[in-house]
């Protein structure tokens, strides 16, 4: 495929020129154009033709919530990742922006934010490259799921390579017993010449056995990183009403903006969603997300589950972490929890993840296709910690699905 093509926005020369080198920097990327506000954007981008699209929020004359209320008019379909200053004014206005149709958020490097350059410019590269990626195999394939014919000629080529070993006479038998699958040479081969079509690794197919059968699922915990925030939109505007488990989410997401994020979830999601808070209580009907720069861990009480947040050094690079959750659900629950992973970069979770099946828990995870970054699914699955792979479009529906036919 071409260079993700990049259309930045902002009125800032010196922020325009900065995301510039950053996408410059990237050699997935190529920069499409520059605009100073919503108004000129929405020129360029009929001769630019951009993959995806870097937007600042405060701008003249067509600010982000003004460009993205005439995207949604004229049917726009290119990914918006938003620039965000990080001040709680700027949280409230980055979740409207999500609520118009963003996909995602970045915070801007100003201030003593600056030390934090080289952090804001990986992230943003990351969900450039993420959105972007998926658009364009969407304007190219019509489809993320399709198999390119390359891909498909490659393989059928093995596959007669390999027919052609068995069936030579010349050779022991001994010889031929792995070559009825594909190996992983080629694996890696397939996968470099198309990443997001290859197989699954080998790995993946090895599962730990877990130590107990599972029992009723009693609570459903998520992993999230880079592409969280539409992802989790998606999923909370699906699921059931009368969902029996009560559900807690690590998405990593800067302090800030976490309180914000629940209130944006809570208006689409026909369950209370909110910031954890030290002490809430871990009920149905209810959904927790780890505030930002604090592990979320669940303890048993006598009267029942409750929030417990901590200070802890970061795990994995991260606060909240992922593995931290699953590691106390594990401890809490044993094997009557339905853990899930999702679309992030890195490995945060997966480890626990595994640890959390072997204990006989059910756990799922998003699929290749789906995941804007497959990161942390992927380390999951290779570990063996993933029962199902799923799909973002049908995530709701399986967790729905889960807590009814497994629930109490």
């Amino acid at each position: 495929m071409e260079p993700i093509s990049v259309l930045i926005v902002d009125d800032s020369a010196l922020m325009r020129s900065l995301i510039g080198k950053i996408v410059e920097a990237t050699p997935e990327l190529r920069i499409a154009d520059k605009a100073m506000n919503g108004r000129f954007a929405l020129q360029k981008i009929g001769r630019s033709k951009p993959d995806v699209i870097v937007l600042d929020i405060e701008m003249p004359e067509m600010n982000g919530i003004e460009f993205l209320k005439e995207r949604k008019k004229l049917g726009i379909d290119i990914p918006v990742i938003i620039l965000s200053s990080v001040a709680k004014e700027g949280a409230k206005v980055t979740m409207d922006c999500l609520d118009l149709g963003a996909s995602d958020f970045v915070t801007k490097p100003s201030g003593s934010e600056s030390a934090n350059l080289h952090a804001v410019a990986k992230q943003l590269s990351e969900l450039l490259v993420g959105y972007g990626g998926q658009y364009q195999l969407k304007k190219i394939a019509g489809t993320a799921r399709r198999l390119p014919e390359e891909l498909l000629k490659t393989y059928e080529s093995h596959m007669a390579d390999v027919e052609r070993i068995r069936t030579d006479p010349r050779l022991p038998a001994e010889t031929l017993h792995h070559t009825d699958s594909i190996s992983p040479s080629t694996l890696a081969a397939l996968a470099s010449r198309h990443p997001s079509a290859s197989p699954a690794s080998p790995a993946a197919l090895i599962k730990p056995i877990p130590a107990r059968k599972p029992g009723p699922i009693e609570i459903i915990a998520i992993g999230i990183s880079t592409g969280g925030p539409n992802a989790l939109r998606e999923v909370f505007s699906k699921l059931d009403p009368s969902l029996g488990q009560p559900i807690v989410v690590v998405q990593h997401m800067p302090a800030g903006f976490t309180e914000e994020f629940a209130n944006s979830l809570n208006r689409i999601c026909p369950l209370e969603v909110k910031e954890a808070k030290e002490g809430d209580l871990v009920k149905p009907g209810r959904i927790l997300i780890a505030p930002g720069d604090k592990h979320l861990e669940v303890e048993k009480r006598a009267l029942g589950t409750i929030a417990h947040l901590s200070d802890a050094p970061p795990r994995n690079g991260h606060r909240p972490s992922a593995d931290v959750l699953f590691e106390s659900i594990r401890k809490e629950y044993q094997n009557r929890a339905l853990g899930i992973i999702m679309t992030g970069m890195g490995r945060d979770g997966a480890v626990k993840l595994a640890e959390l099946f072997a204990e006989g828990s059910r756990t799922l995870g998003q699929d290749e296709a789906s995941s804007i970054v497959y990161g942390m699914p992927r380390v999951a699955w290779e570990l063996g910690g993933v029962m199902e792979q799923v799909p973002l479009d049908a995530m709701a529906d399986t967790i729905n699905r889960y807590a009814r036919e497994f629930g109490i």
